[in-house]
């Protein structure tokens, strides 16, 4: 990506070689520059060193506004909520605020130093061996250099999560350049099928929602309170679903009892049960419960969504809010309500179709709910078509995640080395594969995503400066 681009967008022409290297042709070094050259130098220095800063400023803007928009919703919602915290969990009001903008600064550190270490090694390396030679690779290189600033996360927290969901945004984007290959094309055929994002939706379900339920400590920390928090059960109800599921003598009937009185309501368990039901929705009939989940999921999704809408609108769309405010607000408020109706949908039916699979074959254990949560996915329908395959992706990257934990915690993998940070050398070979597709595949990109991309480092050249071009 040249310098210039970023300023002129869309307005492409053809430039000299000299143009495009800033310091003349590739071999400009066999040749004393002339006084006219040695006078616009300083003027291209000066335009690298601003492209860099402004590339940090609006990496920065775009980690600390997406981190900073969630905190702000869970704070207000915690400042809203009537109920006293569980015990054990004594995190006062300010320190919540202090740790969400500690949070807040390094998500904008870590994006703002990856679009600034980006720009300055594509800078160098064109610098050094020319820009027009560099084109088929340069991008490559400078997105593994950069991926190295998830470091700024947090030099002992795993991101593992984080690094898997990257890593399969880069085969998504890798396997449409695949599909337009004539040489792989045939291979990559499976990956067109139309709703391929709900089967990866189902799969992960059945595998997330199992580890809600059996096994929570092989999920990450922050994904397993969204679950606990949208999942809508108490933690003792979760704790008897798992004793009848693992065929193991109930533990806690008596807290269950204790819990569903605090809420009004008086439930007597029968400890030889071969259904969860009664736990799981106390006196309820499965289809009330189902009904009265369903309103108060859709409650609590709200809060979800309005910042994924929100914040990205005020970033992507910002010029347009100037011109059409109510239209693209009245976009963003039916994708709230429309993304909220899925989460609610998705959540409701997972304790609707295990409710179900348990009355109907009289029994529960372990691979019943997994079965009981495969069909969850299908409330993936709901959401827009080009929504579809973010979230299927976003979920089976935990979900692979967590069967590795699972797997690995019964003794079924071998110890083996560990590369310390391995979410590290992930996430910087996922970047250098969606950089180097920016740069050289830009059409296997969603519109969207371009527009950000464009907006933090510039558009890059139009085909004429690439080697592709035929130099006249």
């Amino acid at each position: 990506m040249s310098p210039s681009s970023a300023d002129h967008g869309g307005n492409h022409r053809c430039p000299r070689e000299e143009e495009i290297n800033g310091f003349g042709n590739d071999h400009a070094e066999m040749s004393p520059p002339s006084t006219a050259s040695s006078m616009t130098l300083p003027s291209k220095e000066r335009e690298k060193l601003r492209r860099i800063l402004i590339a940090s400023a609006k990496g920065f803007s775009i980690g600390a506004g997406i981190k900073g928009g969630l905190a702000l919703f869970a704070i207000l919602a915690r400042l809203t909520r009537k109920k006293p915290p569980r015990k054990g969990i004594a995190v006062t009001n300010s320190e919540a605020i202090l740790a969400a903008l500690k949070e807040t600064l390094r998500y904008g550190l870590f994006l703002g130093t990856f679009a600034g270490t980006f720009v300055s090694t594509d800078e160098v390396i064109g610098a050094l061996a020319g820009h027009r030679r560099t084109a088929r690779w340069r991008a490559l290189v400078a997105g593994a250099v950069a991926g190295s600033s998830m470091l700024l996360t947090g030099l002992e927290d795993q991101h593992t999560s984080l690094a898997i969901y990257i890593l399969m945004r880069a085969a998504v984007l890798a396997s449409r350049c695949g599909i337009k290959s004539k040489r792989f094309g045939k291979f990559c055929k499976p990956l067109t099928w139309k709703h391929g994002d709900i089967f990866l939706m189902c799969l992960s379900s059945s595998q997330i929602l199992s580890a809600y339920i059996l096994k929570q400590d092989s999920l990450p920390a922050s994904y397993k309170f969204f679950l606990n928090k949208h999942g809508g059960k108490d933690l003792v109800i979760l704790q008897g679903v798992k004793d009848i599921a693992s065929g193991k003598p109930f533990t806690n009937l008596d807290a269950i009892e204790k819990y569903y009185k605090t809420m009004g309501v008086n439930v007597k368990l029968n400890p030889n049960m071969n259904v969860p039901c009664s736990i799981v929705h106390g006196n309820q009939s499965c289809g009330g419960h189902i009904l009265s989940f369903l309103v108060q999921a859709y409650k609590r999704a709200l809060p979800v969504y309005l910042p994924v809408y929100l914040i990205p609108a005020l970033i992507v769309h910002r010029k347009g809010l100037v011109k059409r405010p109510c239209t693209i607000l009245a976009k963003g408020l039916i994708g709230t309500a429309r993304s909220s109706l899925f989460l609610s949908v998705y959540c409701a039916s997972a304790w609707m179709w295990t409710c179900f699979l348990f009355r109907l074959l009289r029994r529960c254990n372990v691979p019943m709910v997994a079965m009981g949560t495969f069909p969850t996915g299908l409330a993936l329908a709901i959401e827009k078509k080009s929504r579809r395959i973010e979230i299927s992706l976003y979920c089976l990257a935990r979900a692979i995640e967590s069967f590795f934990t699972c797997v690995a915690d019964a003794g079924y993998l071998p110890q083996s080395r560990r590369i310390k940070r391995a979410d590290v050398v992930v996430f910087s070979l996922s970047t250098a594969i969606i950089m180097h597709c920016y740069a050289e595949e830009r059409e296997v990109f969603r519109s969207k995503y371009l527009n950000v991309l464009d907006w933090v480092f510039g558009v890059p050249p139009p085909p004429c400066e690439t080697p592709r071009c035929k130099v006249g």
